[in-house]
Formats: structure tokens, C-alpha cells, sequence
């Protein structure tokens, strides 16, 4: 297990205080982050949290999964690294009409 965890399913009212709050608990925190989209201001629904031990995140992991934050119910698992192999999307030939 890591130290840093992936929390899904948040409103889009949570705020980074507000994930502190409900991990503090846990273990001693290193840096929470609530995902904003760039274009609207507005929280995207999932965010991170790195705790300092990787047994402080698997308590977190066991004592929040599946519990309510803000009216919805909370995904909290391992953060992965984004898959790098992936190509970018297409959607059709990239041929210009002129």
C-alpha cells in the first residue's frame, strides 16, 4: 500500500478543508487535494490524500470506504498513476475541408 489514496465520488460543494477534516482522523497528512476543472471552477467529484505512513492510509481506506461525505457515498482506494500508454482519442480521420 502507498501513501497516497484516491477518493471518489465527492459533491461538488467538498472542499480541500473539508476532506482534511474527514481523514485527519487517521494519520498525520502530507497533502490533500480536491480535483477543480479548469474551465468551470467546479470540483470535478474525486480528489487525493497522502497520508505519511502507508498504515495510516490503509485505516483510512478501511475506516472510510463506502461511508458519506456530503451526502454521498465515498470511494477510497490506492491511487494509480494515469496509464501513460494511452493514445489520444480520435474521433474521425483528421482531414480538413478547404
Amino acid at each position: 500500500m502507498t501513501t497516497k489514496l484516491y477518493v471518489g465520488n465527492l459533491s461538488f460543494h467538498t472542499t480541500d478543508s473539508a476532506l482534511r477534516t474527514a481523514f485527519e482522523p487517521f494519520g498525520t497528512l502530507t497533502d490533500v487535494h480536491v480535483a477543480i476543472d479548469q474551465v468551470s471552477g467546479r470540483a470535478r467529484g474525486f480528489g487525493f490524500v497522502t497520508f505519511s505512513t502507508p498504515e495510516e492510509a490503509q485505516a483510512a481506506v478501511d475506516g472510510l470506504n463506502g461511508h458519506d461525505l456530503d451526502g454521498r457515498t465515498l470511494t477510497v482506494n490506492e491511487a494509480r498513476p494515469k496509464n501513460a500508454s494511452k493514445s489520444p482519442r480520435s474521433f474521425g480521420d483528421d482531414r480538413r475541408f478547404s
